[in-house]
């Protein structure tokens, strides 16, 4: 992992916005001195059993920007998400701004580009895209450095964006009563998430984390708020000094048990075109079902 410089001292303002229907948080980026901003993994809505697509939760991300004078320079995207639809195109529309992923997203797009069945006129090159990010890639938020770290395991194109003193973390980790995301997607490996996983708990112990989705284990209200500290000690799933035998063993037996995502198939086919809808031959907006295909 190519490694930077953490400037701690620089804290960026950071709002969440939860989307209760798939449990995700996205996020509004404020460089601290400017009013340049990024958003991390937006969603947009669907009714998957009426085959309708709305933007309700991408609005009132795009009103709060407007609200609030912000110059939307990046819109990041963690990893390829199964479990919700991404909602970068028609924020860029809205307010510009870079769609930025994983360089593996090439290896996303094989692998469902295949299961998809799709043909020749789907680009597996990630040119859907404005930026792959490589492991230790960095870029600014207005006058705030960022960087990439590559944290595969959940999927094979996930990154933690360190931004001053907060860090996005995507499925990697969720908070430390709610322990880790799955790693039996095509790609996904439960020895590689372990090792991802000490990348991020390498950061700084006072390193705010963001998650990308909270289940509110036992009933508790929904948090997705913590920090490095907090999770080398108390993650039910690596905390405390698990090995990576121990993890390995209690991921793969775990993942076993576990139904797929609700909206894993219509997720797939948009995330990997970068939130874009695909089309049929005559243009019309269209979803797959592949049939024993996942």
């Amino acid at each position: 992992m190519t490694t930077h410089p953490i400037d701690m001292s620089l804290h960026p303002d950071v709002q969440a916005f939860f989307d209760e229907a798939t449990n995700t948080i996205s996020y509004i980026v404020k460089d601290p001195s400017s009013n340049a901003c990024a958003i991390v993994d937006s969603v947009m809505d669907i009714d998957y059993a009426a085959g309708r697509i709305t933007y309700d939760h991408a609005d009132a991300m795009i009103a709060a920007v407007r609200e609030q004078g912000l110059d939307l320079q990046w819109i990041i995207e963690t990893h390829v998400h199964a479990d919700h639809l991404s909602a970068a195109p028609y924020i860029q529309q809205q307010l510009g701004g870079k769609i930025g992923v994983g360089a593996k997203i090439l290896v996303v797009q094989d692998t469902f580009g295949k299961i998809f069945n799709e043909g020749t006129e789907f680009q597996r090159d990630g040119s859907q895209f404005d930026r792959l990010f490589e492991d230790g890639d960095t870029y600014m938020i207005g006058n705030m450095p960022a960087f990439a770290i590559y944290t595969p395991g959940h999927t094979p194109a996930c990154m933690t964006h360190v931004m001053g003193d907060a860090a996005f973390v995507g499925d990697t980790l969720f908070m430390p009563d709610g322990g880790s995301a799955r790693a039996d997607f095509p790609g996904g490996d439960a020895g590689t998430l372990y090792d991802s996983i000490q990348k991020v708990l390498a950061l700084p112990d006072e390193m705010r984390l963001f998650m990308c989705h909270d289940y509110a284990p036992n009933g508790r209200e929904i948090l997705w708020e913590t920090t490095v500290g907090e999770e080398k000690a108390q993650n039910i799933h690596v905390g405390g000094g698990k090995t990576r035998e121990e993890f390995i063993k209690f991921r793969t037996e775990r993942d076993a048990t576990l139904d797929m995502p609700r909206l894993i198939i219509p997720s797939l086919q948009v995330n990997m075109r970068a939130g874009e809808v695909p089309k049929d031959k005559d243009g019309r907006p269209m979803l797959k079902v592949p049939i024993n295909g996942l």
